[in-house]
């Protein structure tokens, strides 16, 4: 049986996402550019995927092109370490969550988005 999480609107999570970030004075262009940096939606594919209902699965199937370094995302979401998360889908659930959480966290944007560089 697939996770709710799957099954949830994106456009019900995004706002969470933001107000988030926003409780800990970061934007929602700040949300937008991790969103983009993960998942390669554009500001007007955002709003499009948003606009249409879609669900978070279809979010992620439906994304332009998952980032090659999101593997570098590592650390603890849920008790869970985000790099030992065996399913795909809610592997990439976590990554977002992840980088929103370090937002929040005030963590610099350069951190946030990995490069393939150490750092």
């Amino acid at each position: 049986m697939a996770h709710r999480i799957f099954r949830t609107s994106f456009a019900g999570l995004y706002p969470l996402y933001v107000q988030k970030a926003e409780r800990r004075n970061r934007t929602r262009e700040e949300v937008d550019q991790v969103i983009a940096w993960l998942t390669g939606y554009d500001a007007a594919g955002l709003e499009r995927v948003i606009a249409s209902g879609a669900d978070v699965e279809t979010f992620f199937a439906e994304a332009p092109a998952l980032n090659p370094d999101a593997a570098l995302i590592t650390g603890v979401v849920c008790g869970v370490r985000v790099e030992d998360i065996e399913d795909p889908l809610m592997q990439k659930v976590r990554y977002l969550d992840k980088l929103v959480d370090e937002l929040a966290r005030g963590r610099k944007m350069s951190s946030i988005l990995r490069s393939g560089a150490p750092e």
